[in-house]
């Protein structure tokens, strides 16, 4: 029971002692020429007092998640997210009846990230949450700095209803379970791996809709790199074609275009050793030896917008910052949209994932604090204001946009 109810209760009493002994002050009438006898006073068992349970014995915290701070490192530090990840950090902290107090770090891309609890797991001086991609938080856990949260989920007073936990998406949840039903992360939202493409520059190299195999990938992919290579301006030759990132994510579209599997048969190992991988690695080295992609130091936005780039990929996370560079770019009015990665059959595809939020082990009064505040972070109110600032997509169902 809260601290609040247990207050209310305490009050509830004194006032309804106060008002008892108001009512028998006022029930002896005034005298009259024959006094009556007076009545009889019952003072054996007073109304209220005699069993103050509920203020005697009041139910005592196994674990008290009171004055906690919680450090909680991101990667939302720019742009509408980081606005409102600051709005609802700030709630929290002015609102929670436990005095926990959020602070928000951010450590810049996901990369950076991990690098930083790393060298934090190494030293001890760790954060209480931060987020990761499932195989992060994975790792993180083997390390043994990752609490599990069965408990926490399960806690009859701080964990989640029945509802709340059929509300999450199975697949988004099941991400955060290892086989042996240990859960050592809750979603917070998901997002795809997709394709930008700019159609206006596209069909002014003569291609009237997108590519629908990866061989008219290349095409388009080749033909804007020409383009850029034989213009007038020296400072855009070795562009305009494919920004590659060869990160796992990119690599899993294409193989999944290219009807592969990174699971094995089974379906309880990784396997990089399948023709599809090889297929893939073959053809995004093609595209490579032939001056057909290039790569880039940051996210490529602001190359596509400029035309430096006919087709990147991205996180649909990426498109408040694909409008804002196109917006900002030398081709405002181009008109560009999503595409699925194709495969040399036809086969379209694209990657969808989520990530997921892990509590740092610590204390008990630490990790419940922590667990509270992930929580509140993870709520359908609150999800639904924070996939509104962030453009991720909702991990349940419940959230109301």
């Amino acid at each position: 029971m809260s601290k609040k109810i247990l207050k209310t209760i305490f009050l509830f009493t004194i006032v309804f002692s106060l008002v008892l002994s108001a009512c028998g002050a006022q029930a002896t009438p005034e005298p009259t020429e024959e006094p009556a006898a007076p009545e009889p006073v019952q003072t054996e068992e007073p109304a209220m007092t005699e069993e103050p349970a509920m203020t005697e014995e009041p139910m005592e915290l196994a674990v008290d998640p009171t004055g906690q701070t919680v450090v909680f490192w991101h990667v939302w530090g720019t742009g509408s997210a980081a606005e409102g990840l600051a709005k609802i950090v700030d709630d929290f902290n002015t609102s929670n009846e436990w005095g926990i107090t959020v602070e928000a770090v951010d450590q810049g891309r996901q990369g950076d990230l991990q690098t930083a609890v790393n060298a934090a797991i190494a030293t001890g001086e760790l954060p209480n949450v931060t987020p990761g991609f499932p195989n992060a938080i994975a790792t993180w856990y083997n390390a043994g700095a990752i609490a599990e949260m069965n408990d926490l989920i399960n806690d009859p007073m701080f964990g989640l209803t029945s509802d709340e936990l059929a509300a999450i998406y199975p697949a988004n949840f099941a991400s955060g379970t290892l086989a042996d039903g240990t859960q050592i992360g809750m979603p917070i939202h998901a997002s795809e791996n997709v394709l930008f493409y700019n159609y206006s520059w596209a069909r002014e190299l003569g291609f009237d809709s997108p590519p629908s195999t990866s061989a008219e990938f290349k095409e388009q992919a080749c033909a804007a790199a020409a383009a850029n290579n034989a213009d007038d301006n020296p400072d855009n030759d070795g562009t305009g074609g494919f920004v590659l990132f060869p990160d796992a994510s990119q690599v899993a579209n294409w193989v999944f275009a290219f009807d592969g599997s990174l699971v094995n048969d089974a379906g309880d190992a990784y396997t990089m050793n399948t023709s599809a991988m090889k297929d893939v690695a073959l053809f995004l080295k093609d595209l490579s030896d032939n001056g057909c992609s290039f790569a880039t130091e940051s996210f490529p936005n602001p190359e596509q917008a400029n035309r430096l780039a006919l087709m990147t990929a991205s996180s649909t996370a990426g498109i408040p910052f694909q409008v804002s560079a196109f917006a900002d770019g030398s081709y405002p009015d181009d008109e560009w949209g999503l595409l699925p990665f194709p495969g040399p059959d036809g086969k379209l595809a694209v990657n969808s994932y989520g990530q997921m939020i892990g509590i740092m082990d610590q204390s008990p009064e630490a990790n419940l604090a922590s667990w509270i505040w992930l929580k509140y972070f993870t709520s359908p109110e609150v999800q639904a204001e924070w996939i509104t600032y962030s453009a991720y997509f909702p991990s349940q169902t419940t959230t109301d946009q």
